[in-house]
């Protein structure tokens, strides 16, 4: 982002996108929370029925039921982890700023001197070369 008319470029960090993230990851992180009793409920009585006959669907929906409980496991656990690390991102871009903004603070208060154009650019302060 530039300054309106001062040619100087300025780097603003905004920690909202990281935080908003970081609230979309724990939202999904409790909504997952109760599909794995959600799913053993469901599937309550399934194999008691598997002994009034031999449903090979019944072994399949088992292993299916498996399958799902590891993937909600595993998106649960990526979202516990990454609302952490999200929120550390914003953290650690806030401290960033602040400490590149308090190094550069005392150079902005120094106004430009010509004596220092001529030994920097090596001619006089007019711009004239000898």
């Amino acid at each position: 982002m530039e300054d309106a008319g001062s040619g100087r470029g300025r780097l603003v960090h905004a920690d909202a996108p990281w935080i908003r993230a970081a609230g979309g990851a724990e939202a999904l992180y409790t909504h997952l929370g109760p599909v794995r009793s959600d799913l053993e409920k469901a599937h309550e009585g399934l194999s008691a029925s598997e002994a009034a006959g031999d449903f090979a669907v019944l072994g399949e929906l088992a292993a299916v039921r498996e399958s799902w409980l590891r993937r909600v496991s595993t998106a649960q656990g990526e979202c516990g982890s990454l609302t952490g690390k999200l929120r550390a991102v914003a953290r650690g871009h806030g401290a960033t700023e602040q400490a590149v903004r308090d190094g550069f603070g005392p150079l902005t208060d120094v106004p430009a001197q010509p004596s220092s154009l001529y030994l920097l650019g090596g001619g006089d302060a007019g711009g004239s070369e000898k």
